[in-house]
Order: structure tokens, then sequence, then C-alpha cells
């Protein structure tokens, strides 16, 4: 055990007791933290709340916050579009025209490039990784020295779990069928689509089915089953491709102002930290439960499922790596992430690699 992880443990596990029993996970209970100090925040999502499962995670942190508190600490959720637009969170947060954001890291590579560690970057790690290298890998602390730089402090907000490879207008057979399409794709994986020859575009969640409808785009990635049938896009495309080796296991991000951050006592900010702790693992287990039904029932509608060729994936990870490297070079902040996340994912894949997959391949009957 690190000094580092020991600290971390020490911290929360001290803000946790001053809570006084805050939060009784075993029976179910919740009991109010002793103060009368008042707090009232707003969030604004990066999601429509039609995305119960994304965005109800959200719904997630603002519902133990005001239960640990005893109603004395509460935020109010706002979908995207009702305080800014879904991809202008973190610049709310900024601004402080909204003390906490919910939103994907990889939405502001414009800002900086090694925010796409905070959500995925393509053939990375899965959902289990991530959060082990976010939680317990130093991933979190790098992330955070990012965000710092904004007037930000991050916390994990839960993940979706490996995502589909997307909805396609035609099928995608081989790797040159990707050539001139546009597509909505975030993040670096949009760059490496770009080196595929594909016209990447970055539309939010409630915008992609009205542009995949007009034809302004031929495909798009989203989430996974559940939410892509929430969203309606096997009525407009019926090529459902996979796997999303670009967003193999994203993470989403809490963001709050760094400045509310440290206007909260001591007491609040363990209710807060152990709010988002619930509310991303809410959002992963309810993913893994309501994607299969989902998927069966996409492919009763007459779906078609297909898997990305070899060609293609080999293709992908070739430009995924020059891109990455590319990246690494101009970038002194992004070689950094890049450098922790690449060490972690290679003991990652010799362990996950072997018992795991082994068994996921004689269940599956692969």
């Amino acid at each position: 055990m690190t000094r580092r992880t020991i600290t971390r443990r020490g911290a929360l596990a001290g803000g946790l007791a001053g809570l006084g029993g805050a939060c009784n996970r075993a029976g179910g209970e919740s009991a109010a933290v002793h103060t009368t100090e008042r707090v009232r925040w707003k969030l604004a999502s990066s999601f429509p709340s039609s995305l119960d499962t994304i965005y109800g995670a959200a719904e997630v942190l603002a519902e133990r916050v005001a239960a640990m508190s005893g109603g004395n600490f509460t935020i109010r959720v706002n979908q995207a579009g009702e305080i800014v637009p879904a991809l202008q969170v973190l610049d709310a947060v900024q601004e402080r025209a909204v003390e906490v954001g919910q939103t994907a890291g990889y939405y502001y590579t414009g800002k900086s490039a090694a925010l796409a560690f905070d959500t995925c970057v393509p053939f990375g790690l899965t959902s289990r990784q991530q959060t082990a290298w976010l939680q317990e890998g130093g991933g979190l602390e790098l992330l955070r020295d990012v965000y710092a730089s904004f007037g930000v402090v991050s916390f994990p907000c839960g993940n979706t779990g490996a995502q589909m490879g997307g909805w396609f207008r035609e099928p995608v057979g081989s790797l040159a069928d990707l050539r001139g399409l546009k597509m909505r794709i975030p993040g670096l994986g949009g760059k490496v689509m770009e080196a595929l020859g594909v016209t990447a575009q970055q539309i939010s969640g409630g915008e992609i089915y009205t542009a995949l409808e007009r034809g302004a785009i031929d495909a798009t990635d989203w989430v996974g089953p559940y939410d892509d049938e929430r969203l309606g896009f096997y009525k407009v495309a019926k090529h459902y491709h996979y796997p999303g080796w670009w967003e193999p296991g994203p993470s989403l991000s809490f963001l709050v102002a760094s400045s509310a951050w440290q206007q909260l006592s001591a007491d609040y900010q363990a209710i807060f930290r152990a709010a988002s702790q619930d509310a991303a693992i809410t959002m992963q287990a309810r993913y893994d439960a309501k994607n299969p039904a989902a998927l069966a029932r996409l492919v009763s509608k007459g779906v078609q499922l297909t898997p990305f060729s070899d060609d293609l994936m080999r293709g992908a990870a070739e430009a995924s790596r020059d891109m990455q490297a590319d990246e690494a070079r101009k970038d002194a902040t992004y070689a950094a992430l890049d450098e922790s996340f690449r060490g972690f994912r290679e003991g990652a894949r010799a362990w996950f690699g072997r018992a795991e997959l082994a068994y996921g391949r004689f269940v599956s009957g692969t």
C-alpha cells in the first residue's frame, strides 16, 4: 500500500466518521448530520433527463446529499440546456454559473487533450480497470491537477461499461467503408476516426436523433442498448456495430467549482464524497441490469448486430497508437497522464486477459 493510498483512505475514513453515522447502507437508513448550516447548489448536466440512467446518477447524488444532511445541503439538478448547453458544463462551473456539473471530460479536449483520460481513450481500459486506475492507480490525482487549472475539483460520477460501436445507415464491412462517412463521435475516438477517413462531429445526446434522421450525419455512437433504444436510433439506422473500441470503459465526472468546495464544511465535503461514490456504483449497476433486455428488444425490432471487421479493428488500433504518440509529443501534460495510464493498462491486461477472459470466452461460447 502506497503512502498516497494510506493518506486518501485515512482522509475518507476520518470524513465519514465525522458524519456520525450519516449513512447506514446496511440497513438502508440515513441519519442527518447534526448541523443547521444550509447550502443550496445548482447542478448542470450534459445529459437530457430522458436518459434516466446516466442523468439519473446526478439525481442519486442529490438525493443522497439531501438525505445525509437532513435536507440542509441540497443540489438542484438541471438537464442539458436548462442552464447551459450540454457541451458547456465545464465552462459553467468555471464561471460559477453553477456549483457542480455532471459531464464527460473528453468533451473538453479542446481545452486540454489530457482530459480525455478522465473519460476514456481508444483501446484503453475497461470499466473496472478505469475505476481502479482512477481510485488506486493515481489517475484521479493527476486529473485533478489538470482540472485545478480551470478552478475545478473532479469526482468520479460513474461508468457506462463497454459501449457499442454505434449506429450506421449502411453496413460497415471493412476499413474502407468508413471513408467519407459523417459520424457523431467525441473525444480522441473522433480524431482516430478522422485519420480513417471519417468526418467526425461532436453533437450532444439530445440532438443526435434529429441529425441522423435528417441525414446531417451517416452514423453515431452513444452508449449502449438501453440508452440507444430510448433515443430511438434504431428507427433511422438499422446497422448496430460493435465493439466501441474508442470507449471500452468510459467514466463520467462531477465537476465542482473549487471556490464552492472550499466553502463547504468538512461534514458536507464527506457527504458529497460518499454520495458521489454511491451515484457511481448505481450508474454502472443500472446499465448492467438494463442493457441485456434492451439489446433483445432491439434485435426483435429488426436491428442488425454486426462486429467490426478484423481489418477495421487493426487499422483503428494502429491509427490510435499514432495519434496518442503524437499527442504525447506535443503536450507534456498529456504525456504525463499517458505514461501513468499505459503503465497501469499493461499490468491490468496481463491479469484480466487471463482468468476473466478465459471464463468469459467459455460461458459466452466463443
